[in-house]
């Protein structure tokens, strides 16, 4: 893209997640927030106060407020079944987006916002901030060293008695819909596979303060012959994993548990030819917490970056689909009872 000394945004969605976004937007020397929107106006109004946004146009219709404020960058923080028009409004305004997850409602949908972005030339991502945590990228340094082997197995549980109250009561596939996305995204940022076929069997506990299935365990076959697990539960009271899963990921020379926080164990082998190998500890190395490396935060900051450069996210519309599929062909399998392919 031309390089410019400041680049435009235009928020869309003032609700709670908002802030985060536009705090960061707010750090950087290099951008400037021209619009917010909202269907509520008093919200746009309350958060452009809240964050001293004096110069923002404030509206309720994006067309109009894209039409004024020629804005490079859109930011879509509005609700999932909104998505599919705001990111693709805003592509054929000809801005770059970036999105909450989840991509779009729907494989359709995402399917469209894929293709319009490959049409106008302009970048889209996603949200996915799990991938700039400096746990995550010190067990993807481990992996990648090669010192452990090729990756056969990996498996995440993920076990919280979450009691969300309103809608997420209510929600079909609460689990797989409203959560298993950061998980399953997590599994192909790792290992570096992509899905093949999933098996997956949802169920409601007893006891269960949820409406609809709250737990779930699906079998995915992913590229290279991989095999990836998934257990979880929003009803699980007690010992309570992290909110990034508890992982172990099983190599032909080695092993790596992951508690999802900063606990990271390595085993690798050392001598064979017994009953049982012998191994050795691995102390992995750390990953230095830098501007890339704070999550949420440093997914705006490269996407911005990305903008800048004219380099593609790491978090891509036509990478993130992959994630989204799992989602719904888990879905379609505990629905059917049926092994499912996954295609995007």
């Amino acid at each position: 893209m031309e390089q410019k000394d400041m680049l435009r945004i235009v928020l869309v969605g003032c609700g709670a997640m908002s802030r985060a976004w536009l705090q960061t937007a707010t750090e950087l020397a290099d951008v400037e927030v021209v619009g917010l929107v909202d269907i509520y106006e008093e919200a746009a109004h309350a958060r452009a106060r809240e964050l001293q946004l004096t110069q923002a146009l404030i509206g309720t219709d994006l067309g109009e407020v894209l039409e004024r404020t020629r804005p490079d960058i859109v930011f879509n923080c509005t609700i999932p079944e909104a998505h599919l028009q705001t990111s693709l409004q805003a592509l054929e305004a000809g801005c770059h987006v970036l999105s909450e997850k989840p991509l779009a409602a729907s494989l359709e949908a995402a399917r469209t916002l894929v293709a319009a972005a490959k049409r106008v030339e302009r970048y889209f991502a996603v949200m996915q901030n799990r991938r700039y945590d400096a746990n995550i990228l010190r067990v993807r340094h481990a992996l990648a060293s090669g010192e452990l082997g090729a990756l056969t197995t990996v498996n995440s549980d993920f076990y919280i008695g979450a009691h969300f109250g309103g809608f997420r009561d209510q929600m079909r596939h609460v689990l797989l819909l409203d959560m298993a996305i950061h998980t399953f995204d997590a599994a192909r940022f790792l290992t570096g596979a992509d899905p093949v076929s999933v098996y997956c069997h949802e169920w409601n506990p007893a006891g269960s303060w949820y409406d609809h299935d709250a737990s779930a365990i699906a079998i995915f076959e992913m590229t290279g012959g991989l095999m990836y697990t998934y257990r979880g539960s929003w009803c699980a009271e007690g010992l309570a994993t992290t909110w990034e899963s508890d992982w172990r990921l099983i190599a032909q020379r080695g092993s790596i548990t992951w508690d999802g926080g900063k606990d990271v164990r390595v085993q690798q082998v050392q001598e064979t030819g017994g009953f049982l190998s012998t191994f050795r500890d691995v102390e992995p190395d750390l990953v230095e917490r830098t501007e890339r490396t704070q999550g949420h935060s440093s997914a705006i900051r490269d996407f911005v970056a990305c903008v800048r450069e004219g380099r593609a996210p790491q978090t891509s519309g036509t990478d993130n689909i992959k994630s989204l599929a799992m989602v719904f062909a888990a879905i379609e399998s505990a629905e059917s009872g049926k092994r499912v392919a996954v295609s995007w």
